[in-house]
């Protein structure tokens, strides 16, 4: 057999392996092993890419598919667009060919919404009653960054073997949450840039873990604490009547509205007041948990077979980011425009009673 003959007999073979391994992803709704999958060793890329292989088209397309991002006008804190820009494809930028069709999202197939534990997070979720809200969102906006860092260190780590990380500058020359959904940083002169993934995800957790250790936008100190004013210090006792301290005696006000509320007697209010957080705490919140979706988002989007599902790490990750989305959810600190890239896996969730009604509704959000 000469090597014209061989070369047609090894094509064949290929072409035959692959058409099972599709076969039997279509019949099971899970990709194939790494080890098992000719597409996820080079070969055939062109075909791999047509066939929609599990991670072609998620990261190494990205490279040799150009697109035109057009970004709407950011809003809200330096640094931090509160509208995703949108990708839209145009056929012009590949001479006039079609575009390749996206690839599977596995993660929304219902055999891999699977989570970690049983029931929902809504107890971990609620706010205890004799709690206040500031204090239990700020708890929950620490809790949840740990728990997203945890997850995120799968695709940080740098490899042994290639010297790099799973969501590298080539791999994720963007963030972005897919084909349709891509991020924008806001430079100094507030101009929305594309930065790799890494570095976007770098800047979002320098800017979160400054807010947390803030003494000034996360309190810890007590309010009620050494400058709080004693009892007898306010009203001091009939026994110092008529003595040299009289002038602490408390001074009668006038009368005022019946119709006027406790909060507009006592000024301006927000939520975190009474604990010392400061005016703009709960748009510091939004911002965070908006952040920290977008990183959940790409994680999915971009990195769900290669490594979470090669490493059975997915029922941790699913289970994170629904106790994550219950929260938000609830409290309403991410609006229906967030969570487009990934509503489809939380829309499944609802209907399993994952993400209790009334949590998806948002029983307990926050109109401030």
């Amino acid at each position: 057999m000469d090597g014209e003959q061989l070369r047609r007999v090894m094509e064949a073979h290929q072409r035959a392996l692959i058409a099972m391994l599709d076969l039997r992803e279509e019949l099971v709704g899970v990709p194939v092993l790494a080890d098992c999958d000719p597409r996820r060793q080079g070969f055939n890329r062109q075909a791999g890419r047509a066939n929609g292989s599990p991670n072609q088209g998620q990261s190494r397309s990205q490279n040799t598919s150009p697109t035109t991002v057009t970004p709407t006008t950011p809003s809200g804190p330096v640094a931090f667009p509160a509208n995703p820009g949108s990708n839209v494809e145009d056929s012009a930028n590949n001479g006039g060919e079609p575009q390749v069709p996206e690839p599977i999202k596995y993660f929304f197939k219902e055999v891999n919404v699977k989570l970690g534990v049983k029931g929902n997070f809504v107890p971990l979720a609620a706010k205890p009653a004799y709690l206040d809200l500031g204090d239990w969102l700020a708890h929950q906006t620490v809790e949840q960054y740990r728990l997203m860092e945890s997850k995120l260190a799968v695709i940080q780590e740098v490899d042994t073997n290639t010297k790099v990380a799973w969501c590298n500058v080539k791999n994720c020359p963007t963030m972005s949450a897919g084909r349709h959904y891509t991020y924008t940083w806001l430079n100094n002169d507030r101009t929305p840039i594309r930065v790799p993934a890494c570095q976007y995800i770098a800047l979002v957790q320098r800017w979160i873990v400054g807010k947390i250790h803030d003494p000034v936008a996360f309190p810890t100190a007590d309010p009620f604490g050494a400058s709080a004013p004693s009892f007898e210090s306010a009203y001091p006792s009939t026994a110092t009547a008529g003595s040299s301290n009289d002038n602490r005696s408390p001074i009668a006000m006038p009368p005022t509205s019946l119709n006027r509320t406790l909060s507009d007697l006592s000024g301006r209010d927000w939520i975190g007041k009474p604990m010392g957080f400061p005016e703009n705490f709960i748009n510091d919140v939004r911002t965070a948990w908006r952040q920290m979706f977008r990183i959940y988002a790409h994680m999915y989007h971009s990195h769900f077979v290669e490594p979470y599902y090669d490493l059975s790490l997915t029922l941790d990750l699913n289970s994170a980011f629904c106790y994550f989305i219950s929260v938000g959810k609830l409290f309403g600190l991410l609006s229906d425009r967030d969570l487009e890239p990934m509503q489809e896996l939380i829309d499944i969730w609802v209907s399993h009673g994952s993400i209790p009604a009334d949590c998806a509704r948002g029983a307990s959000a926050i109109n401030q």
